[in-house]
């Protein structure tokens, strides 16, 4: 019995680590256009995050985004992280002109657009914009 009872903490705790995990791998997916289109094509609800390593808002949006995908409301939400720094192409392409935008798409339709925001209920409001 105690055999089972470690097994069972040990796939219980490996299961909640690959949840957090997903959910952060989630927030900061990379752009590429293909995907994009896809998701877009599929009409799926997306966050596009302009984002640079060093900018301390797009490092506080990180958590608050996390967080929202781990609501069931969001599951099917798509996040793609464009790299500010690396990505100027995508960048001009979004008409972005600081890191930290967010841009929310539902399908082939921006629906929402806002630039250092870091509340998780405004976020949160861009976001349901998208379903």
């Amino acid at each position: 019995m105690h055999t089972f009872q470690s097994s069972l903490r040990f796939i219980l705790s490996l299961v909640a680590a690959l949840s957090f995990a997903a959910a952060a791998w989630a927030a900061g997916k990379p752009f590429d256009q293909a995907g994009f289109e896809a998701a877009q094509a599929a009409g799926k609800p997306i966050l596009v995050e302009i984002h640079a390593d060093w900018c301390p808002t797009c490092r506080a949006q990180e958590p608050v985004i996390s967080k929202l995908m781990q609501d069931p409301k969001n599951a099917d939400l798509v996040v793609l992280r464009v790299d500010f720094d690396q990505q100027k192409d995508v960048v001009k392409r979004f008409r972005a002109q600081y890191q930290s935008t967010l841009i929310v798409f539902r399908g082939k339709k921006e629906v929402s657009r806002s630039t250092g925001e870091t509340r998780k209920d405004v976020i949160a409001a861009q976001l349901a914009k998208a379903r």
